[in-house]
């Protein structure tokens, strides 16, 4: 520890029985921000080994979760994560229009089972 730096202090009593305090959170949402869902995207090189493949998936992944935004629950978090590979014998160029319709079509389906799900009610 660097010479004049403070001390770590002991986890708080709300902490350690696992509960968070609100000026304690770990994604804080700014004030004025809009409210929606939270998405990730996960695009794993070892299923899409050129960047521009990569990049090219996580647009769509924004695109789609972005047209279907009003049907997912607002104080909730999705990740998209891409788990097989694309055939490259199918889709020779890294970007092609070919490729964005296959992705595209694949989060459409996603997007919509994710949607109705979240419109059932729970028990």
């Amino acid at each position: 520890m660097p010479p004049g730096a403070a001390a770590p202090s002991a986890p708080s009593a709300a902490a350690s029985q696992g509960r968070v305090t609100p000026a304690r959170a770990l994604f804080a949402v700014p004030a004025g921000a809009p409210a929606g869902p939270w998405l990730g995207a996960m695009v794993p090189k070892r299923w899409a080994r050129r960047a521009v493949t990569r990049s090219a998936v996580k647009r769509q992944i924004r695109a789609v979760a972005h047209e279907r935004s009003a049907g997912l629950p607002a104080d909730a978090a999705h990740v998209v994560r891409l788990r097989a590979a694309f055939d490259p014998r199918h889709f020779v160029s890294a970007s092609s229009d070919e490729l964005k319709r296959a992705v595209r079509a694949e989060l459409e389906q996603l997007f919509a089972r994710a949607s109705r799900a979240a419109a059932e009610p729970r028990p």
